[in-house]
């Protein structure tokens, strides 16, 4: 069975971070940045309507910024909530790392 290939735009992506990494992994590189030039267009390419083109209401939108989530009777506020209709499928919250860390987090 053949490997499936990454979209084109993702692979456009990982080539322009390892063309300018030192740049990236600098201090002086934020999430806003990392978010704008990166996640965005990520998540653009794998098919999901991050700028909203349709136009949909907000409870309607496929992704949601700083989404309001009740989880175990408290609020999260993750970076991302990828929404299937008025229901969240996916979070994911953006973290710049620096230069020989690694986290991951829930």
């Amino acid at each position: 069975m053949a490997k499936p290939s990454a979209p084109r735009k993702v692979v456009q992506l990982l080539e322009r971070f390892d063309r300018n990494r030192d740049a990236y992994l600098s201090g002086s590189y934020n999430e806003t940045q990392l978010r704008r030039e990166f996640i965005d267009p990520f998540f653009e390419a794998l098919g999901w309507d991050v700028e909203n083109r349709q136009g949909s209401a907000m409870p309607y939108r496929d992704v949601i910024f700083e989404d309001s989530l009740k989880v175990g009777g408290a609020t999260k506020a993750p970076d991302y909530s990828f929404r299937d209709g008025p229901s969240a499928r996916l979070t994911s919250r953006t973290r710049r790392t620096r230069p020989g860390t690694t986290r991951w987090s829930n």
